[in-house]
């Protein structure tokens, strides 16, 4: 072990590519190991599989792990929440400038930002500053020119979608620090769009894996991927650069329309320096020790030296704002938040509505059945992840929540 990480081994004896994961003190479920192993196995990955404390099984590849790869990439890795991750603001409101009682200004929050997946997670109409968002970024005739060669990918949800939340485990947080600032914190990808990339380009990759002739086993087609040089590798690397960039666009979008609800209900307050927006389901290039990689975070953050980033808790717990300390041995990454350890059935079977009730009474938020796999017992200790990962960020601040919108 390195004498500045803190990682375990976790590599199947004999396997050409090692792999080191932060997981002590944090359960790691037999499945996601064989899985991590499944991956490792992979002759162009490379030189090893980082695996995070919040690292859980995944479709394709597991949540919580940075795959690096030398000429090829992994599509199902990436996953279809392309470009997801966290948005976070500090504001100059303090706690004794919220209400007593926060159900007005959810229920105006949830009014202004459209939530759900489906028709309900639409907006037909957008507001002058998001229409001149899409307008300016350039989405658009990024997004026709990818269409052009590839027909199937729909585009007709990239304005209805922009600014919206989506559904599953997506989230909007007024939040309280340590000061008693008061923050704005949200979850959220390239929705629908994103998705369709997603499904299709893996699709293409199963296909393509049918016609390939391996020299070695793949032991899942999830697993399908495009090597450097093919005409679909570049076709991929063009979509999801567009899905991240629209998943960016689409967070602050989002922040935006939650910052003017608080506007009409609130004291005048500004927005603090201190502000970020960073991926956690995405893929760049990166170079490593002198090599050039291809880094694939799937449900993971980037830590670099002094870069900021966030890893929230569950909608009853805890969240952080962090800084990195830049850990070569994680291909300078953390953990991108506490980690599911029960899945979304196992969580409605198991957790009760009181459970709920008691574990988020301190949140204005959801209490009903619809929210109970997304409570607080659906997920690892945010305690225990952190404290399994202090090689590679330092706590810059400390959120609880006060109010949290779910899609």
């Amino acid at each position: 072990m390195s004498t500045s990480s803190q990682y375990e081994w976790l590599h199947a004896e004999g396997s050409a590519t090692p792999i080191k994961g932060w997981v002590h003190g944090v359960p790691l479920e037999e499945q996601a190991h064989r899985q991590l192993q499944n991956i490792a196995a992979l002759p162009f990955v490379g030189p090893w599989v980082a695996v995070m404390p919040d690292v859980h099984l995944g479709k394709g590849a597991t949540v919580g792990s940075v795959v690096p790869t030398r000429g090829a990439i992994i599509p199902a890795a990436v996953g279809v929440d392309i470009g997801c991750g966290m948005a976070a603001v500090r504001t100059t409101l303090r706690a004794g400038d919220l209400p007593d009682n926060l159900a007005q200004l959810r229920s105006s929050i949830e009014r202004g930002v459209p939530v759900g997946n489906g028709r309900g997670g639409d907006h037909c109409r957008l507001p002058d500053s998001i229409g001149t968002r899409v307008a300016e970024s350039g989405l658009v005739e990024r997004l026709d020119l990818i269409k052009a060669k590839h027909r199937k990918i729909r585009t007709d949800k990239l304005a209805q979608q922009l600014g919206t939340l989506g559904g599953g485990n997506h989230f909007i947080e007024v939040c309280l620090d340590e000061a008693d600032a008061v923050w704005v914190m949200l979850h959220s990808g390239s929705r629908g769009t994103g998705n369709l990339i997603g499904t299709y380009f893996i699709e293409r990759a199963r296909e393509q894996l049918a016609q390939r002739v391996l020299g070695f086993h793949l032991p899942d087609k999830d697993l399908a991927f495009f090597m450097e040089g093919e005409p679909l590798f570049d076709d991929y690397v063009e979509a999801v650069s567009w899905a991240q960039d629209y998943a960016r666009h689409n967070r602050e979008a989002m922040t935006a329309r939650v910052l003017n609800e608080m506007r009409h209900r609130l004291p005048s307050f500004q927005l603090e320096k201190m502000a970020v927006n960073c991926h956690h389901n995405y893929v760049q290039r990166e170079t490593h020790q002198g090599e050039s990689l291809l880094v694939t975070r799937k449900g993971a953050v980037s830590a670099r030296a002094g870069e900021l980033g966030i890893i929230p808790g569950s909608m009853g717990t805890c969240s952080y704002i962090v800084r990195g300390k830049g850990n070569p041995d994680s291909f300078h990454s953390c953990s991108h938040g506490a980690g599911r350890v029960l899945s979304r059935t196992a969580a409605r079977q198991q957790i009760t509505l009181a459970q709920h009730h008691e574990a988020t009474r301190h949140v204005e938020c959801r209490k009903d059945a619809a929210v109970i796999d997304e409570s607080p017992a659906a997920y690892k200790s945010i305690d225990a992840v952190m404290a399994a990962q202090t090689d590679l960020v330092e706590v810059v601040h400390t959120l609880r929540q006060v109010l949290c919108v779910k899609g």
